[in-house]
């Protein structure tokens, strides 16, 4: 198995690990298939993050499968899997990973006397036996392996110690102290890396992590803290998502070393163009839209209400701004292609935008942009993100969306009629409701023959305007799954109804798919 070309990052370099496809998948309703990992890790590569943990491949088949094609798609970041210390589930991650070019696997055990009571049911010394055991059996395969002590953050330092200093003295690269529940505050979990650092054996030779969820919306204030008392990579996720409240935020920690950069004095690898395009993308995909104010990729972060700012900023940017959205890479929102526009300007736009014409069916897509000229007048970059990711979006089609139309009156009863095709035969259902999406949705359950629980429905407009496209995102659950679906469309109706089929087509690849085992991890 090739082995990464280098261990030790240089003292002033913090490595970026992305977990958005390991821990930020676990995150309600953000279950990613297998192309949709593979869409999301060709974008974290453009990103140009150091490590991708690609999944927790003892999982389930499906998490081994998505692991492994992870594995051989990106050729520059080391891509990992997680696992736990039990011999089948690091046979599992080592197999997992053996088509990348940098392959690594990332072994967990919790060290809290909460979790080693109540959890494993394990005294100390099995916890260590079993930590070099693991890593021993590791290392005869690889050189690249990262340990975790789960729930850092609530064990004792004095065992943390002893686990740490085994962990290296058995061939770990790695070490990370995780804020497993989000516990910690900044100045004690700073605080337990600098003790970590000047007490444990041979420290000196491993890279120090950090690993924080944002339950007390510390996060990312923790992993700076780490950061300032040498912690050397950090582990985070595209927009923040994650278990509970979410994990450390990529974009939000990135650009705070970069903007900071004269307190901080360390910098990173990312490519911070690409940021706002992989926040989209992940958006898209797992139906959880980004919050306006989110920090960094937030419709408000740059945006200026007050008068007394907007004075300020049109008069010199660093009045109110301390980054600049092109830094981001966000677009300028102007006018990029019209109707005649060709192919070639077509496909030379998507490019500056980050995408990569390869991973799509251009033809489709050129043609799904032609008819939206034909619908509005200005046609912006926002709309040709929102258009390939709708087309990224398609899959094996179990139900596809023949025609819909719908009817309103303040004096009559909402009604939708609509044409769905269930494979390969076509069902017209037509229906009345409380309202034109919810007369859609009743008729195209009724076709397919079906009845989740809509838990979560939302509507944005995608540009300004009364035809700007509309993005629509649905959640659904049917006998324990959980699955989201997306659609845009210049008619939110027609948006709403192409959101819940695609719902019910990750629903039905789910019922497909093998059941996921296990989850968790730090």
């Amino acid at each position: 198995m090739q082995q990464p070309s280098e261990i030790l990052p240089a003292a002033n370099y913090v490595r970026i690990f992305d977990t958005t496809l390991r821990d930020g998948e676990q995150s309600p309703g953000a279950t990613m298939n297998v192309e949709e990992k593979l869409a999301v890790a060709r974008q974290l590569e453009r990103l140009k993050v150091d490590v991708i943990e690609a999944g927790f491949a003892a999982a389930s088949p499906g998490d081994f499968d998505s692991v492994r094609k992870v594995a051989g798609a990106v050729a520059e970041p080391l891509v990992l899997s997680l696992s736990r210390t039990r011999e089948e589930d690091i046979d599992l991650a080592l197999r997992a990973v053996e088509p990348a070019a940098r392959p690594g696997i990332h072994i967990f055990i919790a060290t809290s006397e909460i979790h080693l009571k109540y959890k494993l049911q394990m005294t100390r010394e099995d916890v260590l036996e079993a930590v070099v055991r693991a890593i021993t059996r590791a290392r005869r395969h690889l050189d690249y392996i990262e340990f975790s002590c789960e729930d850092a953050s609530r064990s004792a330092w004095d065992f943390l110690v002893t686990v740490c200093a085994e962990a290296v003295r058995a061939g770990a690269r790695v070490v990370n102290l995780p804020d497993t529940t989000g516990h910690a505050l900044p100045e004690e979990y700073g605080r337990m890396f600098s003790h970590m650092r000047a007490r444990v054996e041979g420290a000196e030779r491993v890279v120090w992590s950090a690993h924080c969820h944002n339950d007390l919306g510390c996060a990312v204030a923790n992993s700076l803290a780490a950061i300032a008392n040498g912690a050397r990579q950090v582990e985070c996720t595209i927009n923040g998502i994650g278990e509970r409240a979410g994990n450390t935020s990529l974009e939000e920690v990135v650009m705070a070393l970069k903007t900071r950069a004269d307190l901080t004095r360390v910098e990173c690898g990312i490519n911070t163009r690409q940021i706002y395009s992989a926040s989209r993308l992940l958006a898209q995909i797992i139906g959880q839209p980004v919050p306006a104010n989110k920090p960094v990729v937030g419709d408000n972060a740059f945006a200026h209400e007050a008068g007394i700012h907007q004075d300020g900023v049109l008069k010199h940017r660093l009045t109110y701004e301390i980054m600049k959205p092109e830094d981001i890479g966000v677009p300028s929102n102007r006018l990029v292609l019209g109707k005649h526009s060709g192919r070639h300007a077509f496909v030379n736009r998507l490019t500056e935008l980050g995408i990569d014409p390869q991973a799509i069916d251009v033809e489709r897509a050129f043609a799904d942009f032609k008819a939206l000229c034909d619908k509005k007048k200005a046609v912006y970059d926002d709309d040709l993100l929102a258009l390939v990711n709708e087309e990224a979006r398609r899959m094996p089609e179990s139900y596809a969306l023949v025609e819909a139309t719908a009817t309103s009156s303040m004096l009559g009863q909402p009604s939708a009629r609509v044409t769905l095709r269930v494979d390969g035969e076509d069902r017209t259902v037509e229906v009345a409701g409380e309202g034109v999406v919810d007369a859609c949705y009743r008729a195209i359950l009724q076709a397919a023959g079906v009845a989740p629980t809509l838990e979560r429905y939302t509507v944005k407009s995608i540009t300004g305007g009364t035809d700007a496209l509309g993005e629509v995102s649905c959640l659904v659950s049917e006998r324990g799954m959980t699955v989201s679906g997306q659609g845009a469309h210049s008619d939110v109706v027609i948006a709403s109804a192409l959101a819940l089929v695609n719902a019910l087509n990750r629903l039905k690849l789910r019922e497909r798919a093998p059941a996921r085992r296990i989850a968790g991890g730090p």
